[in-house]
């Protein structure tokens, strides 16, 4: 508890406060340091700068951090502090400004403010860039203030993140005279979760804390007087630390901070969480200022990333790390510029998107909203960068196998042997408001963990790597059988009182729809799933053989064809030609047409008949807009093309759908799909493809409509480049049997050569490159380090 010492607070402009006046209040004491109810602390606020919400923001991300900024880098404060209504502590906030903006680290955001200005106006923005995903470049200049010229005094902002997030700002007067002018820079952090930004959860919150220190007492007498006089409280600093601490104890007790310090030219002064610096620069000279900020839980560093000590080692430290990260990779390459420029930035991303989970890494979905572990995301994205590099794949399956269910548990829908949907690591989740501590409400996570199972089994071939998780598949299976035994059908049904009402990957409200329009209710039955199941089934019944599992091997191979059979029966509709999405609870159809069973086009799932049915049906221009393959018919009563998931497109749907085109010999078609999503991901924004886009028809003169609240990067987004590459070269391994087949590779027109470098296949590392001359391609191994068989078959 405070002694009856003095205590400053960062900020010599305000009056003292009496400590008896804080008698009601329970200080926090950690690790020797004092914290005080926020509230209790005023600090002067200084003013914001009052601007429009721009549309367009820069996103940075290194393994769990990640920033999302204006285009000035700066993050304008948008959420006010209320009191409950008994006056009391701040108990809630008020969401002015919902916006995604800020710093944060698993889940929690640590700056919820970030600006920069210039005698306390707005920079004037020249440019800014964050093309290289973990650093943002904004070139500004001054607005016209106090006599000096606007546009004289260069103002260069580099941010980096690296376990912390840096910055250093350059300022240059290119003006004939010297000047002096104030510049600085204000902070904030709300330590808001993640869910209660999107508004999932309520915002109660815990209180937001202010350090406070012990005033030096240096003689005798100062002491004597100290004890013989009320303790005061100053509230903020005076100009000589080095560093400014935002504090929060969450309703779990636990203490956040977010610690920033100052180097190079330190501030001339504090109001509040401002920091000012007076500077005088003369004609051409520069001056260099600098700060890092530190998330800090129970004082101790929250990101799982070593902090270097400065920007400069913070650069070093991430070009090391994708200088590894693509040598260990596939190097892939053409001859058409803007293809080349999107292979390069979705090679980027994948490794921007890794991020650290226990022991492993694993791909985290998106930013903002998905920056975490996720089941069916990080599978489908692994599936997709096989041909890029399977290390994803392994480490996927390894850490999902971790958190594999183990007990029956409604709240987060868990169940024994099923495999997780989400993980969230923030205050909702620790004190309970969210089941996502991880979340089970998935229903196609499962069946998929079987398949990248198997799938990186046949390229890898590593026996004992597939032996140690035998068990876990088992397990899987187990759940899927368990699931199916009433119906003979996966389905789900959400038991959480907050979980996802819809657990395919198309998991919006609204979605499942019939012909009419109307949603289905009960136990859902979709179309995908049933491929997925059979898929798992399939695969792992070879490899059962493979163990010389004999009975179980023929009972899944068993069971996957009588699948098959039942879902040609009662999924089929003959009108449409088409299969349906889902079955109701009641066993009727959900008959409506969207993208949904098309996901079983290469996996074996259908007769040669109704694959060809489904093929033509997709081209038809209600469900292909011209980019890609809308998730719902335009004909249907509930189409919306801004509709998350009833008329938008997703990459990575139409991208499995084109593979599935590929490997049923649909070529032609297969291209045409591959070609609208890169015609769109040329158009974007550093060629970076959306997680969707509206799905408005393509004409001439248009370009994809942007999908307002659209994930960028994201995962399975950007692990379609991969697929679409994989859909031009079809490569079949079978690293088992130490044989790669190479089927009737084709390259688009707009492609004459491609080379794969350094592909891993096994434990032989190969050199391939196509050719396209003639209508025809031409594929040869260009260099082989190990014995692999390589069958090229045209």
């Amino acid at each position: 508890m405070i002694n009856s010492s003095q205590l400053i607070n960062p900020d010599s402009s305000s009056q003292p406060i009496n400590l008896d006046s804080l008698t009601s209040v329970n200080f926090l004491e950690l690790d020797g340091r004092t914290f005080a109810p926020a509230q209790q602390v005023p600090i002067p606020e200084w003013p914001r700068i009052t601007v429009e919400v721009q549309q367009r923001t820069l996103t940075l991300k290194d393994n769990d951090l990640f920033l999302v900024t204006d285009p000035l880098g700066n993050v304008p404060g948008y959420l006010d502090l209320v009191t409950d209504p008994l006056g009391n502590v701040p108990g809630y906030l008020e969401q002015t400004h919902n916006t995604s903006l800020g710093l944060f680290c698993q889940d929690t955001r640590f700056l919820s403010r970030l600006e920069l200005q210039f005698e306390g106006l707005p920079l004037v923005l020249l440019s800014s860039t964050a093309t290289r995903g973990y650093a943002l470049s904004a070139l500004c200049s001054n607005p016209y203030v106090n006599n000096i010229p606007v546009e004289s005094i260069g103002i260069e902002r580099e941010l980096v993140l690296q376990g912390a997030l840096f910055e250093e700002i350059t300022l240059t007067n290119y003006g004939t005279e010297a000047v002096e002018f104030e510049l600085s820079l204000s902070f904030d952090a709300d330590f808001v979760d993640l869910f209660a930004i999107r508004g999932i959860v309520d915002c109660q919150m815990g209180t937001l804390m202010r350090p406070i220190e012990p005033l030096p007492i240096e003689s005798p007498e100062e002491r004597e007087l100290s004890e013989s006089t009320e303790p005061l409280i100053f509230s903020a600093a005076s100009g000589a630390i080095k560093e400014l601490v935002l504090a929060y104890q969450g309703l779990d007790g636990q203490l956040m901070e977010s610690r920033i310090e100052f180097y190079r030219i330190q501030p001339t002064e504090f109001k509040g969480y401002t920091a000012i610096w007076k500077i005088r620069l003369n004609s051409h000279e520069s001056q260099v200022l600098g700060y890092r900020v530190q998330p800090i839980l129970n004082s101790e560093p929250l990101s799982s990333v070593t902090i270097p000590a400065n920007l400069s080692q913070a650069i070093a430290t991430e070009t090391m790390e994708v200088q590894q990260w693509f040598e260990c990779s596939t190097s892939i390459h053409s001859d058409n510029r803007s293809l080349n420029e999107i292979i390069e930035r979705a090679g980027h991303d994948i490794a921007l998107l890794m991020q650290t989970f226990g022991e492993g890494q694993i791909l985290s979905a998106g930013i903002p909203w998905y920056s975490t572990l996720f089941g069916r995301d990080s599978l489908i994205v692994a599936m997709q960068t096989l041909i890029l590099n399977p290390d994803i794949a392994r480490e996927t399956l390894e850490i999902l196998a971790e958190y594999q269910g183990k007990e029956t548990n409604d709240w987060r829908d868990e169940e024994p042997g099923k495999m997780l949907h989400e993980l969230r690591r923030g205050e909702m989740a620790r004190c309970g408001k969210i089941p996502h501590t991880p979340y089970y409400g998935s229903v196609d996570s499962t069946p998929l963990w079987l398949m990248l199972y198997a799938d990186y089994y046949a390229w890898i071939g590593d026996r004992s790597w597939m032996d140690r998780y035998w068990d876990c598949a088992l397990a899987a299976m187990e759940w899927i059988d368990g699931h199916s035994q009433d119906t003979g059908y996966l389905g789900y049904e959400c038991k959480s009182s907050i979980g996802l009402i819809n657990q395919g990957w198309k998991d919006s409200s609204d979605c499942i729809v019939n012909a009419k329009g109307e949603l289905a209710y009960g136990e859902i039955t979709l179309a995908e799933v049933q491929a997925y199941v059979y898929a798992a089934k399939m695969r792992m019944s070879q490899l059962a053989q493979l163990r010389k599992e004999y009975e179980l091997s023929d009972r899944w191979q068993q069971e996957a064809q009588v699948l098959k059979e039942n879902f040609e029966r009662d999924f089929w509709m003959p009108k449409q030609g088409y299969f349906a999405l889902a079955l109701d609870g009641e066993g009727n159809q959900v008959d409506s047409i969207t993208s949904n069973p098309a996901h079983g086009l290469g996996l074996g799932f259908f007769s040669e008949a109704k694959a060809k049915s489904v093929a033509e049906r997709l081209q038809a221009p209600d469900l292909f807009n011209g980019w890609g393959i809308r998730t719902l018919s335009s004909a249907s009563p509930a189409y919306n093309p801004m509709g998350y998931h009833i008329g938008s497109v997703w990459p990575h749907d139409t991208a499995i759908i084109a593979a599935g085109l590929r490997s049923l010999d649909f070529t032609e078609q297969s291209l045409e799909l591959a070609k609208g999503l890169l015609d769109m991901m040329a158009v974007q924004p550093y060629h970076r493809p959306p997680e969707l886009f509206c799905g408005f028809e393509r004409t001439p003169d248009t370009n994809p409509v942007r999908y307002p609240v659209a994930c960028s990067p994201q995962a399975w987004a950007t692990g379609t480049v991969f697929q679409l590459l994989q859909v031009m070269v079809n490569l079949v391994p079978d690293a088992p049997n130490n044989c790669l087949r190479i089927i009737n590779p084709t390259l688009p027109a707009s492609v004459n050569y491609l080379s794969l470098t350094n592909l891993k296949i096994g434990k032989t590392l190969l050199d391939l490159e196509f050719e396209h001359a003639n209508g025809a391609t031409a594929c040869r191994v260009v260099r082989k380090r190990g014995n692999l068989r390589v069958v090229i078959e045209a």
